[in-house]
């Protein structure tokens, strides 16, 4: 709470030539104190990273050229491969040992470092778009730590690749209007987070458990376990619903948060989301859900692949592939992985006859259909064992439905309601105007006036949400 003021305050009384330096502290600092264990070889890889591609730059023999580049990317996905795939890895190795004579292997469990998958993805497109000419390598060091420990979406995104940013970083202009729409982009942020995604989130906290199970004991799963198999139908709709309006407005919240502030500090992050849930086909879906990651995927791994330029069989592989890697990506466990097969199937679906079919039936069943499929693939994401997520889906279909009470808890179900207005209204013409008024207008001085007292009292009553509730972590820390 005293970060962010104190850091703002310091970073713009700072000259415009040093505040590149500020904000590199506050990252450090940042980092630091959310994960204090693995600043050294953060900051050690940080070091390795800008003069491998340095060297790769310098050097004009192409096989060595290749030698530092395939170093460099090593080390980022090795980092990231060791903490978030070290415990998975040896879990399913073990699995496999069981039906042998062998001794099973030992090692000390390995905590997960916040933002992990997004500092290596960053500093791989900072390795790949220099190798490829898409840019010129920073000249110093401080410039690349800069790019990746920027605290703003260095936690869980947008993913910002090097080619987007690299001469905002070198030279940007502070302008106040710019400041004052950071701001209440900032405050939209919040308040998808503390008003939308928290309220619902603690709802669903309490019928699922804690999302990250890793942290669970046998007894705490199997109690888990024992309140899916209770819960009758209509709470297990109203449930997944939940959970699908709480990690929206819980990530885009963050997003928006993330690029509100990267503009008060003169930067423009790309945007990453624009209204995923009124998408007509999955495909769509995806190109509106998680922006910067699937534009991540189709250039630094797709492509790499073939793309489209492969057999048709061949190019239906690159696409499922794709989905299967960005499950994984989302999480280590066998759950995520069917998240991401699942993704995959129905994207190669989309191009072979699902897109045809929606079309056929018309813009709304299309809406609708998309929709449930988004909602029904939620529950691996979500509960992160397969055994629970089918008893889960059993649930939803098991059609002993109960008579729904809005007074049970109206506070949730109005979350709920809000929420999915908010993710439906660019369906109507004028929802559309109305959002990009808010996101995209240019304000004259009265209207200023206006919205920043607006926000103003947002960000109070969200300060103020915040101390009553506690500590609230984004979904996408974990990942």
């Amino acid at each position: 709470m005293y970060f962010m003021p104190i850091f703002l305050a310091i970073y713009f009384i700072t000259p415009g030539k040093f505040r590149n330096y500020t904000l590199l502290a506050a990252s450090i600092l940042f980092y630091a104190y959310g994960a204090p264990e693995f600043i050294i070889q953060f900051m050690l890889s940080i070091v390795a990273n800008f003069y491998l591609v340095k060297w790769m730059c310098a050097t004009e023999n192409p096989i060595l050229k290749k030698v530092y580049c395939a170093i460099s990317i090593t080390i980022s996905l090795g980092l990231l491969f060791y903490f978030k795939y070290g415990n998975f890895t040896l879990n399913n190795v073990n699995f496999l040992l069981s039906f042998t004579e062998l001794a099973q292997l030992e090692w000390t469990k390995i905590l997960l470092p916040i933002g992990i998958s997004f500092f290596s993805f960053q500093s791989v497109t900072y390795t790949l778009d220099t190798y490829r000419n898409v840019n010129q390598p920073m000249n110093h060091i401080g410039d690349y730590a800069l790019y990746i420990t920027m605290f703003p979406q260095l936690i869980a995104g947008p993913v910002i690749r090097y080619c987007d940013i690299a001469d905002q970083i070198r030279e940007r202009q502070y302008l106040t209007t710019d400041r004052l729409h950071g701001f209440y982009r900032f405050v939209i942020g919040l308040c998808k987070k503390i008003l939308i995604a928290d309220v619902i989130g603690y709802y669903v906290d309490n019928i699922l458990g804690p999302s990250n199970y890793d942290v669970l004991t046998s007894g705490q799963i199997a109690d888990i376990a024992d309140r899916i198999a209770a819960i009758d139908s209509t709470t297990a709709w109203i449930v997944i619903f939940a959970f699908t309006f709480q990690i929206y407005f819980d990530f885009s919240g963050y997003s928006d948060m993330a690029i509100g502030l990267g503009r008060m500090l003169g930067f423009k992050f790309p945007e990453n989301f624009d209204n995923p849930y009124v998408a007509k086909s999955v495909s769509e879906f995806w190109r509106r859900w998680h922006q910067t990651l699937s534009v991540f995927i189709k250039h630094y791994l797709y492509f790499p692949l073939g793309g489209s330029r492969v057999p048709e069989g061949r190019k239906y592989f690159n696409l499922w592939f794709c989905f299967l890697c960005s499950g994984l990506w989302h999480g280590a466990s066998w759950n995520f992985v069917v998240y991401g097969a699942l993704q995959g199937i129905f994207i190669c679906a989309d191009k072979l006859f699902l897109v045809k079919f929606w079309e056929k039936i018309g813009n709304w069943a299309a809406h609708i259909f998309t929709f449930f499929i988004i909602v029904l693939t939620r529950c691996f994401f979500r509960i992160e064992r397969i055994d629970l997520s089918w008893a889960f889906i059993k649930r939803l279909f098991a059609f002993d439905f109960t008579p729904f009470h809005f007074s049970d808890d109206p506070h949730v179900y109005t979350a709920m309601i809000i929420a999915a207005i908010f993710s439906f209204i660019t369906l109507t013409p004028w929802g559309l105007k109305l959002q990009d008024w808010v996101y995209f207008t240019d304000y004259n001085k009265k209207q200023h006036i206006c919205v920043f007292i607006i926000a103003v009292f947002a960000f109070l009553f969200c300060i103020s949400a915040l101390n009553t509730t506690g500590f609230s972590p984004f979904i996408y820390f974990r990942f």
